[in-house]
Formats: C-alpha cells, structure tokens, sequence
C-alpha cells in the first residue's frame, strides 16, 4: 500500500456543501432546458468565483441538479436547484456569489444549506402547483363542476406521445386538486403530484380533460408554476 497521502487536488473536489436554492424564473429568461440549462448555470456559477464540485469516478455527480423539468418557455415562482460545491461557505458569501451569478430573467429568493446525505432533489419533489390561466369567454361555475367531476372520478384515462407511440395512462392518481381561484378570467388552481413510476400531472392534460368533460375546447392563456413541493413540507398539507 502506498502511504503518500492523496493529493489536494484530487479531495477538494470531492462534494463538502450542498445549497438548496429558490429561484424564480421570468418570461424572459433564456429558453434553455436539460443539458443546456444545467451547463449554462454551471458557467455562470464558476465564473461568480464558486467551487463547484466536480467529483471523480466513473459517475461523478453534477455540480447542479434541477427536479423536475420546468417546460421551455414556462414562468415559476419558486424553482428548486441544488448546487454541490467542494468548499464549505457561509450563507452570506454563497447568496452574494450566487445572486451575482443568477441568468438572465432569473431570480434568487432562498437557499439552504442542505445536509449532504439528505434525499436527492429529484427524490424529494412530491407534487407542483400551478396557476392555470384561460382564454376566452369561458362560464367559471361550468369550469368549476367539471374539475369537481374529474376529481370525484375514480380513474381518469387519457393517451400520451412518448417515445414515438401513443401511451394510455390514468391522469387521476398523479391529481390532488383543482378549483377555480379566478372568474373573469377564468383562473385554476391545481395541484399535481410526482410519482417515480407514473410520472407527474401536466397542467395542459388537465385542462384537456376538463375541455373533454364540458365537451368543448378550452384555451391555455398562460400557466406559472408556483412551486414544486417537497417531502416533509408544510405546503403538502394545506
């Protein structure tokens, strides 16, 4: 065995913090997604002077990491991202580092110093709510029994591309509620859910599916994603 202590350079970047940041993202923003999105914050952390952490082996984890997807082009009020970084820093250095790093229509509202060993982002998101306004001149007492029907459904069918074929799925389990939150225009309130399995609720499925319940089309004026929610939150019991 070979008793040379490992070089610096090769520990340092390994994981020692991990910050759980809130962000909001404008309509504004730069439409990036997935890889694009995560490198595009990577640059911008770096060149604020962060150390990112860049583990070694054969799958070293990402400095960043989003949980879920937000949509292209889609405005939230409260996105979560983890950044790894392989020196520990006070709060107040990391939220002035990262506000300077924040992208274009980006905001920065909260961070948390996340244990290490805590769930991975992407496990701990359980359910999203969105703020679904519609177009057109659309009866809100209409709208509203139609989301009380779905909801009161035991099983909601519908079909999805994925992977270039059609999937038939139930909409009902991955649906904690929907109510009427605006008349004029009409505005939803919907809450989603996150399964590991079944996927996640999307907001223009259930519109669909109210559209199909009122037999006739209703339009997407616009859909914010007020927050994702996590395991263990305060907000899953509202």
């Amino acid at each position: 065995m070979d008793p040379r202590p490992e070089p610096a350079s090769a520990a340092i970047l390994e994981p020692r913090q991990r910050w759980r940041l809130t962000l909001a993202r404008g309509p504004d923003a730069p439409r990036l997604a997935g890889r694009e999105l995560n490198e595009a914050w990577e640059a911008a952390l770096e060149a604020a002077g962060l150390p990112l952490a860049r583990g070694g082996g054969a799958r070293p984890k990402a400095p960043v990491a989003f949980a879920p997807p937000l949509p292209v082009g889609m405005t939230a009020e409260a996105e979560r991202m983890d950044v790894l970084l392989c020196d520990r820093w006070p709060a107040w250095r990391a939220r002035e580092a990262m506000i300077g790093a924040m992208l274009p229509g980006w905001t920065l509202s909260d961070l948390e110093d996340v244990w290490l060993g805590a769930p991975a982002l992407a496990a701990a998101v359980c359910a999203a709510d969105y703020r679904i306004a519609l177009g057109g001149d659309v009866d809100a007492a209409a709208v509203g029994g139609a989301a009380e029907r779905v909801i009161a459904a035991r099983s909601v069918f519908r079909t999805r591309e994925k992977g270039g074929s059609s999937v038939r799925y139930d909409l009902r389990p991955l649906l904690e509620s929907i109510e009427v939150v605006a008349g004029s225009p009409v505005v939803l309130g919907v809450r989603t859910r996150f399964d590991p399995q079944l996927g996640n609720g999307r907001p223009e499925e259930i519109v669909a599916e109210l559209a199909d319940d009122l037999g006739h089309d209703l339009v997407i004026d616009e859909v914010i994603r007020e927050r994702l929610i996590l395991t263990g939150d305060d907000a899953i019991h509202d």
